[in-house]
């Protein structure tokens, strides 16, 4: 069977694949190469590696995943090796197809229709793939997207995924940037075209150089369409934190054009002002170069966003003052190790573990705020139901323990999210921490009005309910851990 003849198989008959897979195994590809011993010597490094090139070109089944799960590629000589990755990638391929069912069986065909005005589109769907996965709920949204858009519109696509064919990285990103087009109502034979396309690229490709194939084929073939797509692309500027290893992080701006470079002629115009300056200084001084003069000019880049934004925020510092507290960055640190006397990692609010000595700089310019807590159970006092709105000891305290909102998987900051009853004030909940807890906008509404349940702990953690029934249990939340 052809590339392009396999492509044109329904991925509605997927379910067909394993069984016609088998057959047609039995018959052709592996059939003696694989199975007969009188062709191979079993158990010879030769017969393993021919074993692999054969499994590599099967059809992709539990069948062949059994068989590859089985063989220890340390065995293999370095060609087998890098076979047996490929055979693995093609397995992985036809179990992300899988997938996308999967998805979309969970989150229905088409997006949902909000019940209430408070709701928002997949409010339930997306929170319930969000909590089983263990994912955020923008990328369970993003998952549930573009399994939609495969199962609905791309049906050469999944063929071709389920066939091992393209990798789920490729298939994502034809979902991805065919979708607004989609959206717009481009032809379905301009839809076909764009897949055949892009699968014939992804063959040699990767998947970023993919995404740029389809991009330009909807310019050419769809212009109105994708001039409607470039004007609606505006609406998904942002800005993402990511955090890496070594106490560093990646701040990522997905902005229009014109204003990247806006931000960035900023930059180098901090930076030409820092180089003007540095020079005056070395020409009246005899002392050695500064340190500025002695940066990358990535690092002076880098150097000149943070001071930017560190002049933004002071200028903000009395203004915005969530939860009655001014905008902070704020680092855990142990007593002993503040006095210089021990090195044990602090916590960076949002991050995690960074040098001792880093945590010492930050701590010697901050105002300290001291929590006294019962030394029996180490909780703070109790305000019982005496007001409904916690004091400032207690928001500071419930600040400190949850640090995002308790939804699982949700990131959103404490400082950002509602300070909630999880037992309601109006049907005799207390103010206390055991009932007390930060959530999100998003996942209080969704508690209130969504007919997900809370049961909250002295300890911080909780345990979520969904509409359906499903348990999601939230740990408590140590304060020397990221969370």
């Amino acid at each position: 069977m052809t590339s392009a003849a396999i492509r044109k198989v329904s991925y509605g008959s997927l379910t067909n694949v394993s069984a016609r897979n088998d057959s047609v195994r039995s018959d052709s590809v592996r059939n003696d190469s694989v199975r007969n011993d009188s062709a191979i010597a079993l158990g010879t490094e030769t017969d393993l590696n021919a074993r692999v090139v054969a499994l590599l070109a099967a059809y992709p089944g539990i069948q062949t995943l059994t068989d590859l799960v089985a063989i220890d590629p340390n065995e293999l000589n370095q060609s087998g090796r890098i076979d047996y990755l490929s055979a693995l990638e093609r397995q992985s391929a036809w179990l992300q197809a899988v997938m996308q069912r999967a998805i979309v069986a969970v989150a229905g065909n088409d997006s949902s229709t909000p019940e209430n005005t408070w709701d928002g589109i997949d409010e339930a769907e997306r929170e319930e793939v969000a909590a089983a996965l263990r994912l955020s709920g923008n990328t369970a949204q993003m998952r549930i997207d573009v399994a939609r858009t495969l199962i609905n519109h791309l049906p050469n696509t999944c063929s071709a995924l389920a066939m091992g064919e393209i990798s789920a990285s490729h298939a994502t990103v034809i979902a991805k940037e065919t979708a607004a087009a989609i959206r717009d109502g481009i032809s379905e034979f301009a839809i076909y075209q764009i897949e055949e396309k892009a699968l014939a690229h992804a063959e040699f490709h990767t998947p970023g150089q993919v995404a740029n194939k389809v991009r330009t084929t909807i310019a050419q073939l769809a212009p109105a369409e994708f001039e409607e797509v470039v004007d609606r692309a505006r609406e998904s500027r942002r800005v993402s934190c990511y955090n890496d290893a070594d106490g560093m992080a990646t701040v990522v701006a997905i902005l229009p054009a014109q204003d990247a470079q806006m931000v960035m002629k900023s930059i180098e115009s901090y930076i030409m002002k820092m180089n003007e300056i540095d020079e005056a200084k070395n020409e009246n001084s005899t002392e050695a170069t500064s340190s500025w003069s002695l940066l990358s000019a990535d690092n002076k880049r880098a150097d000149a966003l943070t001071a930017i934004l560190s002049q933004a925020l002071a200028s903000n510092v009395d203004d915005v003052r969530p939860h009655r507290r001014p905008v902070t960055v704020n680092v855990t640190i142990d007593l002993p190790t503040l006095l210089g006397l021990a090195e044990n990692p602090g916590q960076l609010s949002g991050y995690g573990a960074i040098p001792a000595s880093v945590a010492r700089e930050l701590a010697s310019d901050a105002t300290w705020k001291r929590f006294i807590t019962d030394p029996q159970t180490g909780n703070l006092l109790d305000y019982g139901r005496e007001k409904y709105e916690p004091p400032q000891a207690l928001v500071d305290f419930l600040l400190a323990r949850d640090r995002t909102c308790r939804f699982p998987g949700c990131r959103q900051p404490a400082s950002k999210s509602d300070i909630d009853h999880a037992h309601s004030w109006e049907t005799g909940g207390e103010t206390k921490p055991e009932n007390l807890g930060l959530l999100c906008r998003r996942h209080h509404r969704l508690k209130t009005h969504g007919r997900w349940a809370l049961v909250s702990n002295s300890d911080g953690s909780c345990e979520w309910t969904s509409p359906v029934g499903k348990k999601y249990f939230v740990p408590a939340r140590p304060i020397n851990e990221t969370v």
